[in-house]
């Protein structure tokens, strides 16, 4: 959501969460493609969409579609881009002010965002913004969508644990086997078992407390069934 360039978020309020057993959305924050024509995330313009997702108690995974750009290429910039850009336009913002249980999730390990964790640091204080930590960290998650070891250790290094969630693809943006390893590279449950600074605390937050945390409407489900 949005679907469609010029759309208004308030028209994208998701409905088939009370009906259909939705427990997230997909939220777009560029729906002209990578011509990035519309309001930032923290423009009130998208408030009527959050007010919503609060009141359902539903994240949003805040994800690119397809470029029509050609100066950007679908999965290996675009999709970049926008976790990147989307991050800062969160630490120049006060969105989490107004909804401070909102929760989004960035996915491809946050783009540009942990290999150059120093700089948004830097950034959020020449702006005087409040340290990371307490800014944007309270209400946004990384997935691990990220498809080699250094990369996962570099995410698991500089982002808390707490604020990971795994993830991996089905015939996602990169398929095939890494010639470097003899593995997919999309299976991303082998990279983290081989980060030995993680104990079994931090894995349990990672493959699946951290998912009941930000997805609470699974968590209902989830007891529901087991009642």
């Amino acid at each position: 959501m949005p679907k469609t360039p010029g759309a208004s978020p308030a028209d994208s309020v998701p409905r088939c969460v009370e009906e259909l057993g939705f427990i997230g959305c997909n939220l777009n924050p560029d729906p002209s493609g990578g011509n990035w024509t519309g309001p930032p995330l923290t423009d009130r313009a998208w408030y009527p969409l959050y007010e919503a997702m609060v009141e359902l108690d539903v994240p949003a995974m805040v994800h690119v579609s397809s470029s029509d750009n050609p100066n950007f290429h679908t999965t290996g910039a675009h999709y970049l881009n926008g976790d990147t850009a989307v991050f800062m336009q969160l630490v120049t913002g006060d969105l989490f002010k107004d909804f401070p249980t909102l929760r989004f999730i960035i996915p491809h390990g946050g783009g540009a965002v942990p290999y150059h964790w120093g700089r948004y640091r830097g950034r959020a204080q020449s702006l005087n913004r409040p340290p990371l930590a307490e800014h944007v960290l309270r209400n946004v998650f990384f997935d691990t969508c990220v498809y080699h070891q250094a990369g996962i250790e570099l995410l698991t290094k500089v982002i808390p644990a707490e604020n990971i969630l795994f993830a991996s693809e089905t015939f996602g943006a990169v398929e095939g086997i890494d010639p470097e390893t003899g593995h997919h590279y999309d299976n991303t449950r082998r990279y983290i078992d081989a980060i030995p600074r993680l104990n079994d605390a931090d894995r349990g937050l990672i493959f699946e407390d951290n998912a009941r945390f930000v997805y609470g409407r699974l968590s209902k489900q989830l007891e529901r069934q087991c009642s």
